[in-house]
């Protein structure tokens, strides 16, 4: 006689599954490779005189280093900000039944997608040139006033704009899909509730859409700080490379400026990634995945499937009181 207990449906609990790992020795003897090389690599630019180790720590919290990198991040900065507005704008625009805001929203998107970023920098220096006074009042009439354009916009603020229009081109395709991912069900549903379109935006579309418009966005804003490095076509001169590639003319010893820069690109890279991970998490709550590269056991699956009657059983309760 079986002497296995039973549930209360009668039936047998399943017996657990034994998994066993294959075994990838030659997984082991790459990654110890790879470990070596890497060893190797480390110790010989400890060791190698070009890099001038001494150098770096010279100048990594150097004054005119540390403005620059501050700089760099006002650049990085504003440009987001005004290419997000700018493009969920251009994502409304291109979503509109109205055929001119389609248009004149994908010729936007065309141009500036389809044109080098440096090139672009490069006409919004000679926007001076081109426009030597900036004419305030309404079309096809007499300016109320003018303003010299190089007293209206100093190069910041013409690097800001520049980079703001070219990252606006793409934000507004990657705020578009986002747009795009949420059922349309669900704004009908919103409409039906009586919510305005605003509200229907603010409190049904947008929530749903930022788990496909976070990521993208990090990866953006990251690549925003590393095309700063682009701003000397305006020229703007003060931001972290071309300020460092300034004093390493001075020196003669450009290597170690260029590993100063690229700790501080570094430096910030990773606070931003920090940063894209929690907001990602957060927009994420609420969703479950299973990791693909991860076992399926008999243990597994009774965990699920208990978590799944304990949070049936309330409303099993409460359908049980009503009867």
């Amino acid at each position: 006689m079986s002497d296995s207990r039973t549930t209360g449906t009668g039936s047998a609990p399943p017996v657990p599954l034994k998994v066993v790992k294959l075994r990838h020795p030659w997984r082991n003897v790459f990654a110890v490779i790879i470990v070596l090389l890497l060893i190797a690599f480390v110790v010989d630019a400890a060791t190698r005189p070009a890099y001038d180790w001494p150098a770096v720590g010279k100048y990594v919290f150097d004054r005119r280093i540390t403005m620059a990198a501050l700089i760099t991040l006002q650049l990085t900065v504003y440009s987001m900000i005004g290419a997000i507005v700018l493009g969920v704008v251009l994502a409304i625009m291109r979503l509109s039944p109205n055929p001119v805001l389609k248009a004149i929203a994908w010729g936007f998107v065309w141009l500036f997608r389809g044109t080098p970023v440096y090139v672009q920098l490069v006409f919004w220096g000679l926007l001076a040139t081109i426009y030597p006074t900036l004419d305030i009042g309404l079309p096809f009439l007499p300016p109320i006033t003018q303003l010299p354009t190089d007293a209206a916009l100093n190069t910041f603020w013409i690097a800001v704009i520049g980079l703001a229009l070219n990252e606006a081109a793409y934000m507004s395709e990657i705020v578009r899909a986002g747009l795009l991912s949420v059922d349309r069900g669900q704004e009908e549903a919103s409409t039906a509730l009586g919510m305005s379109w605003a509200q229907t935006m603010r409190r049904v579309i947008l929530p749903q859409s930022m788990r496909i418009i976070i990521p993208p966005t990090g990866n953006e804003v990251i690549s925003m700080l590393k095309t700063t490095s682009l701003v000397t076509a305006v020229p703007f001169t003060q931001e972290l490379y071309t300020r460092s590639r300034d004093i390493s003319s001075e020196t003669f010893n450009p290597i170690p400026l260029l590993i100063v820069a690229s700790l501080w690109y570094l430096l910030f890279t990773s606070i931003l990634m920090v940063g894209q991970y929690f907001l990602e998490k957060r927009f994420a709550r609420g969703l479950t995945r299973i990791d693909a590269g991860a076992p399926v056991t008999t243990e597994a699956i009774q965990v699920q499937e208990a978590e799944a009657r304990a949070k049936q059983s309330p409303a099993d309760g409460e359908s049980g009181e009503r009867r």
